[in-house]
């Protein structure tokens, strides 16, 4: 039944990113399963999984596959939809569900014994709190901007009042907004200590000395691989206008890939992808780790290069 040579992709049926990496596996003959078990499960896929004392079984049924799933080699967790339940139910009916297929489903595909997973979600999610990222960055070497994450606003406009080269703010988590009705990014933004108020007490808020720089990298690490772009924008968030921003390959600094392993180790991560700040002495200031940030945007040689890295990675499966 299946495949012990399986890869299981988890992503949205749009991920053109994940194509990338498919085509490689194809040509390598690896066989691979795309699953949006947050979607595919409410049409024409089924997961079963079975528990004894004396073993662990399961069975994962698309449109075109049977699969064992016990015998995959590797799991990828790209960009699965969001655990939301059927269209079809509503109210407190589809919140159930929702909730159930996330602890259920999202159990079962978090629990494949001997699989190897590029990144685990359990592991993901942990590395997606920023105060982590930071007590983590510090321990592995990095340089890391003066930073207050804080609901007292007493505190806030203390630390904005004390940092010569300025503050920015940064939300903590990119949670959807919307003003008047149309959807609204909150991008990183420099603040004086004026403009702090009271409505900072409604919620923990970050902060952070405005790091002097001259331009931004993106590390993108696949295992020990690390592989840097230069991206210099005329916006302090590059992210905001990417359309204004140029792109070109650099070599990462010995002790920085050092520290990248080290991070990824720690937080038991395979892929990371770090945004650092670069000063006029050469300094790389950390500024945070996705741990499923996207890549294919970046020059072409670049993301092939990352592609192959994550393909092998896939390819490899579990370390015998």
């Amino acid at each position: 039944m299946g495949d012990s040579r399986s890869v299981l992709v988890l992503t949205n049926s749009y991920d053109v990113t994940a194509d990338v990496v498919l085509r490689i596996l194809a040509q390598r003959r690896i066989p691979a399963v795309r699953l949006d078990p947050g979607a595919d499960l409410h049409a024409d896929a089924s997961l079963t999984a079975t528990y004894r004392t004396s073993e662990q079984r399961g069975t994962l049924r698309t449109a075109s596959r049977k699969l064992d799933t016990t015998r995959i080699r590797s799991v990828w967790v790209r960009r699965p939809s969001p655990y939301e339940g059927p269209s079809g139910l509503s109210g407190q009916d589809r919140r159930f569900a929702a909730v159930q297929a996330l602890w259920g489903t999202g159990g079962i595909l978090a629990s494949l014994p001997d699989a190897y997973y590029v990144n685990h979600p359990w592991n993901n999610r942990a590395a997606e709190f920023k105060p982590a990222q930071l007590s983590v960055a510090r321990r592995c070497g990095f340089l890391v901007p003066d930073t207050v994450i804080t609901n007292d606003p007493g505190e806030a406009r203390k630390f904005a009042t004390h940092q010569p080269c300025g503050v920015v703010y940064k939300p903590l988590w990119n949670t959807p907004y919307r003003v008047n009705d149309q959807p609204h990014g909150v991008w990183v933004r420099e603040v004086h200590a004026a403009e702090i108020t009271d409505s900072v007490s409604v919620c923990p808020h970050m902060f952070q000395t405005r790091v002097d720089k001259v331009f931004d990298v993106r590390v993108t690490a696949v295992g020990g691989r690390v592989f840097g772009v230069r991206i210099d924008s005329p916006d302090l968030d590059w992210r905001h206008r990417q359309n204004l921003m140029t792109c070109t390959p650099i070599e990462v600094p010995r002790s920085m890939a050092r520290a990248i392993v080290a991070y990824l180790a720690e937080l038991r991560l395979t892929y990371g992808a770090f945004d650092f700040a670069v000063t006029t002495a050469g300094d790389w200031y950390f500024l945070e780790c996705n741990p499923n940030g996207q890549w294919a945007w970046q020059p072409a040689e670049t993301t092939a290069a990352v592609a192959h890295a994550i393909a092998d990675q896939l390819e490899k499966g579990p370390d015998t």
